[in-house]
C-alpha cells in the first residue's frame, strides 16, 4: 500500500542503515536498524505509523537532505 508520508525506503544490511525518503523530499538515514525491523516496516500496513512508533525514537539518525 502506498504511503502518504514515506516515498521510498532502502536498507543497507552491511551498515544496518535504513534510508527513508519522505514524500516532502527530505531524506534521513537511521543507523543500527536490524534487518528484521526493516522487514517489519516493509510489511506494515502504514509505513508512517510504523516509522513513528518503532524507528524514530529508537534509532540514531542523520539528515541527508532537506
Amino acid at each position: 500500500m502506498p504511503s502518504s508520508v514515506v516515498a521510498t525506503m532502502r536498507y543497507d544490511a552491511g551498515s544496518a542503515t535504513l534510508r527513508i525518503v519522505f514524500v516532502s523530499g527530505k531524506v534521513y538515514d537511521y543507523k543500527g536498524v536490524p534487518p528484521e525491523e526493516y522487514e517489519a516496516m516493509r510489511s506494515a500496513g502504514s509505513k508512517g505509523k510504523y516509522l513513528n512508533e518503532h524507528i524514530k525514537k529508537h534509532y540514531r539518525y542523520v539528515k541527508v537532505k532537506d
